[in-house]
């Protein structure tokens, strides 16, 4: 299909300023089409996935229909999640940067409505929310529909998946049918969308992105023949084979990114879950550490992972395989935005692998079979990688003070320079232990174990599931380390493991005074959390 510059859309100046500010140049597939159509003012019909530039196939029109002299809203954007909200609306006030007058709102639940409330009192002229929280609106008179010319239901398979679709109904029901332009997005064409369209739309134009343009071709995917007992193993390798700069693993049960969660904890990662039953301010947290580079990797159920946009995800993970192959389209999508290269890996084991073939056959794609790197090749490239950063080290600084010492032992040993230098990179990937204590201690606690500025973060082999409190954490450790209680800092407990964050300055006298020491009777561990 021929490539749609948005000069040729006949948009606003101001309009065009922001897109090409945002660094787009050409539409996508569905914007291409799907822009041109939203703005005659029919109803319509998008059938398209996550990651296809939805959100400005529908943003861009409704900034070129809105009246900006009007402070009463016009518009409203139906969305599943609240972050999927919050990302839309962020999107379209980029849009409208040099378009003043426009105010653009994000509403949803979790949120305290009474801020909401005095939020639209000041005007806002396109809302984007999620259904419960927008239907609470309308039914309070808050949300006034006398100006609301557009409605747009986005992800509208997933809001009927979550259970939205009387709230819809109700929604679409309050708005004045015979001047309201229904637009309608979906990755999938279920019975009871069609229902919808029926019911609530008049004469909708269809648009849909054929499967060949879903799929990403800039996507390196494999698939590993793995039992499940294996999976973790094969998933840490993986990690520390490639060092992605952000991760997404997804599993389909919340369950099992519970237990995903904790286990890559413990051994280490800054990893951290999100899923549909955790509350949404533990959601907001989840995110914003991801988003900036915190968590390095996100462990994530599919509902959940919607909304989740981040252009800098280097690889994507199928612990499981997903259930519906539309899924695989959804989550590989994920890595490989914005121009760049991304990864997709598959674990299989049996029959799955008839599973894989599906997908390969639904979304037009190769997913080659790969061999496990076995620890000689991740020892092999993490020595790549210390030699790079040795590289720069002796570009960059005076090492005349550090060459003494070797020289001194040198020619106080029968050492070569030769194996001092292998000794310190044996040491570096994991090989050797520093033999005392003191330096072990300095060595982790210098790295970065996650914790806030100026804290450390430890890691004590027990949680939950020993029926102990964040209390009792807290009490050993001040007690113990006869440090005041108030300078402990973050105590997160998950099932068999918790992590707690000292001043650093205390972090070597926390860990000699918990050698040895019983929480509740129960012998402990305490060590560094692993640098990140």
């Amino acid at each position: 299909m021929e490539t749609v510059k948005f000069e040729e859309l006949g948009l606003y100046p101001q309009l065009l300023r922001a897109i090409k500010e945002m660094g787009f140049e050409e539409a996508t597939p569905i914007q291409s089409q799907a822009i041109p159509v939203v703005m005659s003012g029919v109803d319509v019909i998008g059938q398209a996935q996550t990651g296809t530039g939805k959100t400005a196939s529908f943003g861009i029109p409704l900034l070129m229909k809105v009246d900006p002299n009007n402070k009463k809203t016009q518009a409203i954007v139906l969305s599943p999640t609240r972050e999927l909200a919050i990302q839309s609306a962020e999107e379209i006030r980029k849009l409208a940067k040099y378009m003043h007058g426009i105010k653009v709102l994000p509403i949803y639940g979790g949120q305290d409505i009474s801020r909401q409330i005095k939020a639209l009192k000041g005007g806002a002229t396109i809302i984007i929310g999620t259904p419960g929280r927008v239907m609470d609106h309308l039914r309070r008179k808050t949300i006034r529909c006398d100006y609301i010319n557009t409605i747009v239901l986005d992800e509208a398979d997933e809001m009927l998946n979550m259970g939205f679709r009387e709230d819809i109904e109700t929604i679409l029901s309050y708005i004045p049918d015979e001047d309201r332009q229904t637009v309608l997005f979906s990755a999938t064409m279920p019975k009871p969308i069609l229902e919808i369209t029926r019911k609530f739309q008049h004469d909708a134009t269809t648009i849909k992105v054929t499967k060949k343009e879903l799929t990403v071709p800039n996507i390196d995917q494999y698939y590993y023949d793995v039992r499940r007992n294996d999976k973790m193993e094969v998933l840490t390798r993986l990690l520390d084979y490639y060092n992605p700069k952000l991760s997404l693993v997804f599993c389909n049960t919340k369950r099992m990114v519970d237990e995903l969660a904790s286990e890559l904890q413990g051994r280490g990662y800054a990893a951290e879950g999100i899923h549909g039953d955790m509350k949404q301010v533990q959601r907001d947290r989840v995110m914003k550490k991801f988003r900036n580079g915190k968590t390095d990797i996100l462990i994530a159920t599919d509902v959940a992972a919607r909304g989740i946009d981040v252009d800098d995800v280097e690889a994507v993970f199928n612990y499981d395989l997903p259930q519906d192959n539309e899924y695989y389209v959804h989550r590989i999508g994920r890595t490989g935005r914005a121009g760049r290269t991304g990864k997709a890996f598959n674990f299989v084991k049996g029959k799955e692998v008839y599973k894989l073939k599906e997908i390969q056959r639904y979304c037009k794609t190769k997913i080659k079979a790969q061999p496990i790197p076995s620890s000689d090749d991740v020892a092999a490239i993490k020595a790549d990688k210390i030699l790079d950063g040795i590289g720069q080290i002796i570009e960059d600084g005076d090492l005349r003070d550090m060459i003494e010492l070797i020289e001194q032992q040198v020619n106080n040993s029968d050492y070569t320079a030769m194996d001092i230098a292998a000794a310190f990179l044996k040491q570096a990937i994991g090989g050797v232990e520093l033999s005392k204590e003191d330096h072990e201690f300095d060595d982790a606690l210098a790295g970065d174990t996650g914790a806030e500025e100026g804290m450390v973060r430890l890691f004590i082999n027990i949680g939950k599931s020993q029926r102990i409190r964040p209390g009792d954490i807290l009490g050993a450790v001040a007690g113990e380390a006869k440090i005041p209680g108030k300078l402990v800092g973050a105590i997160d407990m998950y099932d068999n493991y918790t992590f707690v964050e000292v001043p650093q300055e205390y972090g070597k006298d926390v860990l000699k005074a918990m050698k040895n020491v019983k929480i509740k009777g129960k012998s402990v561990n305490v060590e560094p959390a692993n640098a990140r």
